[in-house]
């Protein structure tokens, strides 16, 4: 299985995805959204491709019906996603670990600093694909890939 991992994507009026994200994402099983999407038609769009799975960011406003944070089952892996603005800790990723402190999850996906993100935490993998449209400082825009394949799995950022 191959799922595309996005965030910050804040496609407003009159912007797209860059092609390189396009690209990447072709021959995806899901992709992941961790919030900030802005309009609602990039969720269409990215569905055409495969399946969406996505949580709202704190500039959602206009993108209606989108949890906070949900929890789904990739293969035999538990996935927490959030955007990671809401919840207790000093940082982005502490808030997202703290999201998902009382569920049992292989990986949490999330969002909001813009920064890419990889490291584990008492056991469980964060992961924050960086924003593919607004680098807010880091030399590079960025998405992320997971890949599982004989129980196990592997998330990479693909820079650009």
């Amino acid at each position: 299985m191959k799922v595309g991992i996005l965030s910050d994507t804040h496609i407003r009026k009159d912007r797209t995805l860059p092609r390189f994200v396009w690209e990447s994402l072709l021959g995806v099983d899901k992709i992941l959204h961790a919030g900030d999407i802005v309009n609602e038609n990039v969720l269409e769009e990215l569905a055409l491709i495969a399946p969406v799975i996505a949580v709202g960011g704190n500039c959602d406003w206009w993108v209606k019906d989108l949890p906070d944070k949900i929890i789904t089952d990739l293969g035999p892996f538990r996935i927490g996603i959030t955007h990671g603005y809401l919840g207790k800790g000093s940082n982005t990723p502490e808030r997202a670990y703290n999201t998902f402190s009382e569920d049992h999850v292989d990986l949490i996906v999330f969002g909001h600093s813009h920064i890419p993100y990889k490291s584990f935490h008492h056991g469980i993998l964060l992961f924050n694909p960086g924003s593919p449209t607004e680098r807010r400082g880091q030399p590079h825009y960025s998405l992320g890939m997971m890949t599982i394949e004989d129980g196990v799995f592997d998330v990479q950022h693909l820079f650009f």
